[in-house]
């Protein structure tokens, strides 16, 4: 069965408890706090797999949930960290969140954390100080990131066969590549996208064969409205028309006018048109058939003929298909390295919930600074003269893997670090 869109609730781990707990040995009259931290609650990941082709699964599972990290122990033991759990979806699968995009899985392989699990909370040996001998107080566990996420899969290929139902889209793609659609002399015969390989020359061509569009489709009649979202993430349309229908320009008209309806974008990705099934046609018949297109299709779009069943003119098609993509490709790969070059990296926004919760670390010649909306605030309600107000705002900043982050850049414990740009918050790294 092809799925191409799921709900699913994904439930990251919990953070174990931190402990409460005081070394009881012989011949130590007063022990000190022993109790260990709870340890990280489990992510859960997302990994596109190129052996899966439906979300299908999603739909008899629709919950997923990392397991939570376990408590702290005696002797400063840390609770053992939440296993992750990573699920496979299709490559084209796109996450979102709240109607947010978190991720897209456009590459084999590829992994994205959608929902991260809670930290493990300290144990009361995490709190002793110099003024604080026997600290009774541990900290919950968090909450790991729960929401309900909407997957929706966009098929990744190279070129997108687009037309009427019964156009002949599924006999060209079962003759030029490895796909075996079903196929049939009636009007959708084809029920869910089909994938096919096409080797031409030096190169192969990805070709998705797109279920019969109608005039409504973009607005949900037919099968098309289901499967137009497909047709996004292709180089090249490749609109096939049967050489047989009444009126093959109003043919082209409605499938374009429902592409514009439904993205208005995608009549600006390249297209080639191909009258189909001329196996029955004389060259005289031929010729007016594509005059009769071309007073409808751009000057700049190539009209082609060709028949599936007798192997006329599929070479020329894949190889004009070929030529295009390989320039689609050439320019994406442009664009990229424009826009590295600029520093224009494309990015998927931040939600105001991590916005507000994002830090960043930067080093400045012997300084580092920490920046970011909620750590700044934590520092500006914080007394620099009172030693348990720094501790606390030092013991969020290593919950939240601030102190982490600054060992990996390097600092160590007498560096100096400064909260905000404005340098008005400083502190020592591991300042006691």
């Amino acid at each position: 069965m092809f799925v191409d869109n799921a709900l699913v609730m994904v439930r990251a781990g919990k953070g174990g408890d931190g402990i409460v707990s005081f070394r009881h040995e012989k011949y130590v009259e007063y022990g000190g706090p022993d109790g260990g931290d709870g340890g990280r609650g489990g992510n859960v990941v997302f990994k596109a797999d190129e052996r899966k082709n439906t979300l299908v699964d999603f739909r008899y599972k629709p919950e997923i949930k990392a397991h939570d990290g376990q408590v702290g122990g005696k002797r400063q033991k840390h609770g053992k960290n939440g296993a992750d759990i990573t699920v496979s979806v299709p490559i084209g699968t796109q996450i979102y969140r709240d109607n947010e995009l978190i991720a897209d899985l456009t590459e084999k392989d590829q992994i994205a954390v959608v929902a991260r699990g809670g930290d493990g909370g300290f144990g009361n040996a995490h709190f002793k100080s110099s003024v604080r001998q026997t600290p009774r107080v541990a900290e919950l566990g968090e909450k790991g990131d729960e929401f309900e996420a909407r997957l929706e899969l966009k098929l990744l290929a190279d070129v997108g066969l687009i037309g009427f139902p019964n156009a002949g889209k599924s006999t060209f793609l079962s003759v030029v590549s490895n796909a075996k659609p079903e196929i049939a002399d009636y009007e959708f015969t084809t029920l869910t996208p089909n994938l096919g390989v096409a080797d031409i020359d030096d190169t192969s061509l990805l070709i998705a064969d797109i279920p019969g569009l109608i005039e409504g489709a973009s607005e949900g009649k037919g099968l098309g409205g289901t499967f137009l979202r497909h047709v996004e993430r292709t180089a090249v349309l490749l609109h096939l028309i049967d050489a047989y229908s009444d009126d093959i320009a109003e043919q082209y008209r409605i499938i374009h006018n429902e592409l514009k309806k439904y993205n208005p974008s995608l009549l600006e990705r390249p297209e080639i048109v191909a009258l189909t099934k001329i196996e029955g046609l004389d060259k005289e018949m031929i010729s007016m058939q594509t005059t009769e297109l071309r007073q409808v299709v751009p000057n700049a779009t190539p009209i082609m003929a060709i028949s599936s069943s007798a192997h006329i003119g599929l070479e020329t098609v894949l190889r004009e298909l070929a030529k295009i993509v390989a320039e689609t490709r050439a320019k994406r790969q442009a664009d990229t390295e424009k826009s590295l070059d600029t520093g224009e990296i494309p990015t998927i926004s931040l939600s105001e919930r991590e916005l507000d919760t994002a830090w960043r670390v930067t080093k400045d010649k012997n300084t580092y600074i920490v920046t970011g909306p909620k750590i700044e605030k934590f520092a500006a309600r914080t007394d620099f003269e009172n030693i348990h107000s720094v501790n606390r705002l030092r013991d969020i900043m290593r919950k939240i893997g601030i102190m982490h982050e600054l060992s990996r850049a390097g600092a160590t414990g007498d560096s100096e670090v400064y909260i905000g740009e404005d340098r008005v918050h400083h502190l020592t790294m591991l300042e006691q």
